[in-house]
């Protein structure tokens, strides 16, 4: 098929802006961030519809039709293989407006969904009526229906409840030519006569899909291998008569290049009351798969396995989570999950599994049935999608041989197999899967950043197909083949199938219109790489520490896991969950700036007005830094891009008003009362316009004394008693400025705990403000200026120093280091949050009895960096009701929110999680925020509610106890 022509595509997006009531993108920036999915390919679409409802569907694929041009369904992009993105396509994006879960039926046990409806949205529908769809990757939370029939998703549980194909009741469909038709289940002879019988192009098509089949009989008996898990290829055996001319099944996998889904109905399984994990330790890998088949018997839900590099990946990548503490021994683990009507039932289950294990004498064995525990062990085996692309020793691993299968019971075989080959060719991997049904997943250090490394790839692909089949495998075991696999086929398939898989897709698609190269005379699998083409050397400012100083690869970070498009929980990323733009996610930012780096569909540099206006709404809350399961920190991307876009330029005013805040608090410090009065007057309106303000922020109350200078007051007339440990408050600007009495209740409870409180000989300011709208220039010189205060004070370099608000902890912790290599180490070492502070320096100290009820809003800065673990011990001391909430960044993010254009998104961050809940807390339940832009947030926002630091609450108590 020609692509069109420049001229031809502007007409078509006039065309379809003219005809259509959803988006029609045709830029640079979405065209960027539609061109990749989770997989190692790049293909620039030419442009992206997001249809609002389903007439939009027709009438775009009618004017690309129209145009000859070619069209990709995409659901939330975690396609693998490639098959999510098209050269010259025109990308339809279900996910954004056709995202219903239309009606549960709980007697018949179906759902009906639109193509876009997110797998867990659907969950959450089905379980009201105790159901549950059956199959469930592990990226449940994001991926849609759509997207798991195209390409015939598993998950975990799959071992019992199947696959989608094995799941799905009736397709409905749209055909390229604009047929519409709904196929269905196994049909009697009659019921396919009828079809026959039917009148135009939907007779025609039964009459050639039925003579196919009858043509072909003994071919596809004979050249389709069975599989609990076969994804590659068309599945033609579902046409056979003694599988009942099973449409439904025949175009579940076909990964979008037969025709467009319109809407499904799917069959639901009982959800089980009750579960209980066996966890399984085994000394290695092959010797925990050749264990499976004497467990499947026992009729598990899972069967999962997991290796101790796994594990190592893990650690390596952050934190060690607890949850792997009940790891029993071994160097390999099986996740087996049975279900039951009651406790007791799936505990009875779970012992019957443990005691099969423990036949093995070398096998070790736990049953886990606290709920939390649980979902904790399996949050560790769903992050290998995204912790497996970064092996232990810090080198990148990339898909392309990701989801092999082989029967269960060869599993144990083919791992010696695949590791020996793996050591052929000096590459290496983490495999890891659903051992149950022998699927194995497998990230590689493929060499594909230069040419030297695409025949170590190609061969590598080629004698692993050929291992898969020598085992009577599947290339693919569970994401379909794209261009990952598909020229691989025809080692797999007879030469008489893979003419079959042309004419199937022939029948349905004569135009070749629909995900054109994806199954059918495909692309070459070392083709389209995104990791080719141009670099443009850019000049850097930050040092990218865990990326060999290279931008390039830390934006590579991304894999297109997509855990930022995750909308139901966690910090990341909520800029994406207040607009739902793609290019407003860390992946779609992570996609342009890489794009920015190759200079072609983003050929400005660093003066690129995509990027920029996609970091724009980025609130540098740091979420991804810490939810990613690669760690992408876009907080620190966009601060360098910021840096070099205003270098030498021009700032927009924001930056210099808030910026430099910092050093007009100071000035306005000298008259505070009169800045109160200015503040609250006509010119207020005039001042917030000329400062880049939004007219509806309140500016707050300057207080009529800095807490610097009321502990000048208070250290006078209060001296520390003799022999007190010293330790080293910071006053951060906001507090010092605006909020003295958070700084205040510090000094009152440290002193309580026996202290002596001591200040920086002189201002300090962590920096912030100039760090997060890049002048980074000027960061510097205030963070070496306050680490002279530091000094001055004559006090012992390993003082600890306590920071009230985390933002400007978390700096001192982790961007300090970075503005000044080692000089900010001692600084970032010895800096601990309040909580920590008192948790680790005191851990034995009498705290005041407060058993009252609290919800706490958690910065975002502190989750990311900081951590909460020592909140949660001081408020256990403190015997406080705590629920922290699910709410994730609280929208205001420092500067962000008070600047013009930004406070529709900060109003709707906040009002996703955080403000419904202020709003429905009892009035004597506290409030607890520590940062003060949360607080902010809320005071401005929540209708008068005040929330208070963790000091100013053992404060109130320490004074209500006197």
């Amino acid at each position: 098929m020609s692509r069109p022509s420049a001229a031809a595509g502007a007409d078509l997006a006039r065309e379809l802006a003219a005809a259509l009531h959803g988006d029609v993108r045709f830029g640079a920036a979405e065209r960027t961030v539609y061109s990749h999915d989770a997989s190692n390919y790049r293909h620039l679409p030419l442009g992206v519809v997001k249809p609002a409802d389903l007439d939009d569907v027709r009438t775009a694929l009618a004017l690309c039709r129209q145009y000859g041009t070619p069209v990709v369904a995409r659901g939330a992009g975690t396609s693998i293989g490639g098959q999510a993105i098209g050269p010259g396509a025109v990308i339809l994006d279900f996910r954004r407006y056709l995202g219903a879960v239309l009606d549960v039926d709980p007697e018949r046990r179906t759902a009906r969904v639109e193509p876009g409806a997110v797998l867990d949205d659907l969950q959450r529908a089905a379980r009201r009526h105790g159901l549950r769809f059956g199959p469930d990757p592990s990226t449940h939370s994001r991926c849609t229906l759509g997207g798991m029939i195209g390409n015939d998703s598993c998950g975990a549980h799959s071992v019992a409840w199947g696959r989608t194909s094995d799941n799905v009741e009736t397709l409905e469909l749209l055909l390229a030519d604009g047929t519409e038709l709904t196929v269905g289940g196994a049909l009697a002879p009659a019921e396919r006569a009828a079809l026959r019988a039917l009148p135009g192009r939907a007779g025609e098509l039964h009459r050639s899909l039925q003579a196919f089949t009858d043509r072909n009989l003994a071919v596809i008996r004979q050249g389709m291998p069975e599989l609990p898990r076969r994804t590659s290829g068309y599945p033609l055996d579902a046409l056979l008569p003694e599988r009942g001319h099973h449409l439904a099944r025949a175009l579940t996998g076909t990964e979008g290049t037969c025709a467009l889904l319109l809407g499904a109905t799917v069959r639901l399984v009982e959800e089980p009351a009750a579960r209980a994990l066996v966890v399984a330790g085994y000394p290695d890998e092959s010797a925990a798969a050749d264990a499976v088949p004497a467990l499947l018997p026992l009729r598990p839900l899972t069967v999962e396995g997991m290796a101790a590099d796994l594990v190592a990946a893990l650690v390596a990548a952050g934190p060690r989570p607890p949850a792997l503490d009940r790891l029993p021994d071994g160097a390999c683990w099986l996740f087996l999950e049975t279900g039951g009507a009651t406790g007791a039932e799936a505990l009875d289950a779970a012992r019957q599994l443990a005691d099969a294990v423990r036949r093995e004498r070398t096998a070790t064995v736990s049953v886990v049935t606290d709920p939390d525990q649980q979902r904790q062990l399996w949050a560790v085996r769903e992050a290998g999608a995204g912790i497996v692309t970064r092996l232990p020793g810090g080198g990148e691993a990339w898909p392309g041989w990701e989801d092999s299968a082989v029967p269960p019971e060869r599993l144990g075989d083919y791992l010696r197999d695949l590791r020996a080959l793996l050591r052929r060719h000096g590459l290496h991997g983490i495999p890891y899967g659903h051992f149950g049904e022998g699927c194995v997943h497998l990230r590689i250090d493929f060499p594909l950043s230069g040419p030297q490394g695409l025949p170590v790839f190609r061969e590598f692909m080629e004698q692993a197909a050929d291992l898969a089949v020598s085992y009577g495998g599947s290339l693919s075991g569970e994401h379909g083949d794209g261009q990952a696999r598909a020229e691989l086929l025809p080692r797999m398939y007879r030469p008489e199938i893979i003419d079959l898989f042309g004419e199937f897709k022939q029948i349905w698609d004569p135009e070749r219109l629909l995900n054109p190269g994806a199954l059918v005379d495909p692309r070459p699998l070392d083709a389209d790489l995104r990791f080719s083409g141009p670099v443009r050397e850019l000049p850097l400012a930050l040092p990218y520490e865990r990326d060999d100083g290279s931008l390039l690869k830390a934006v590579h970070r991304c894999v297109g896991v997509a855990k930022c498009v995750d909308t139901s929980t966690g910090v990341m990323c909520p800029s994406y969950m207040a607009t739902g733009e793609e290019r407003h996610s860390t992946r779609g930012r992570a996609r342009l700036l890489a794009e920015m780096l190759r200079g072609e569909a983003v050929p400005d540099g660093w003066r690129s007005p995509e990027v920029r206006e996609s970091l724009d709404l980025c609130l540098g809350c740091k979420g991804c830094a810490s939810d990613c399961p690669v760690h992408v920190d876009m907080a620190a991307y966009k601060t360098e891009f910021l840096h070099q876009h205003y270098r030498h330029r021009l700032r927009p005013v924001a930056h210099y008003s808030m910026g430099w805040l910092p050093l007009w608090l100071r000035a306005v410090a000298l008259a505070p009362g009169a800045a109160n009065l200015i503040a609250r007057s006509p010119a207020a309106g005039l001042l917030k316009r000329l400062g880049g303000v939004d007219r509806r922020r309140v500016v707050p109350v300057f207080p009529p004394e800095t807490f610097s200078r009321w502990y000048r007051r208070h250290r006078a007339a209060h001296p520390a008693p003799p022999g007190a440990r010293p330790v080293l408050l910071w006053p951060d600007t906001f507090s010092d400025h605006l909020q003295p009495n958070v700084l205040r209740a510090a000094v009152e409870v440290l002193e309580h705990l026996g202290f002596d409180v001591r200040l920086p000989d002189g201002p300090v300011c962590c920096g912030l403000t100039w760090y997060s709208t890049g002048q980074l220039g000027t960061a510097r010189r205030v963070v070496r200026r306050s680490l002279r205060a530091l000094a001055a004070t004559g006090l012992p370099a390993d003082t600890p120093v306590v920071g009230m608000d985390p933002s400007c902890t978390a700096t001192l912790r982790e961007d300090l280091p970075r503005l000044l290599g080692p000089d900010g180490g001692p600084l970032a070492e010895r800096t601990r949050t309040f909580a920590e502070f008192v948790d680790e320096y005191a851990p034995d100290a009498p705290l005041p009895h407060l058993p009252v009820d609290a919800v706490t809003q958690t910065h975002c800065h502190q989750h990311a960096v900081l951590g909460t673990a020592a909140d949660r011990r001081v408020e256990a001391r403190l015997g406080l009701h705590n629920r922290v909430l699910d709410s994730g960044c609280c929208g205001l993010a420092g500067n962000f929110g008070f600047e013009q254009g930004h406070y529709e998104v900060s109003a709707a961050i906040a009002e996703r999680v955080l403000l419904p809940e202020v709003r429905a807390a009892a009035p004597d339940t506290v409030l607890l925020a520590d940062g003060f832009s949360c607080r902010t947030q809320i005071s401005q926002l929540a209708e008068g509610r005040q929330a208070l630091h963790l000091a100013e609450l053992i404060q109130r108590a320490l004074r209500e106890a006197r």
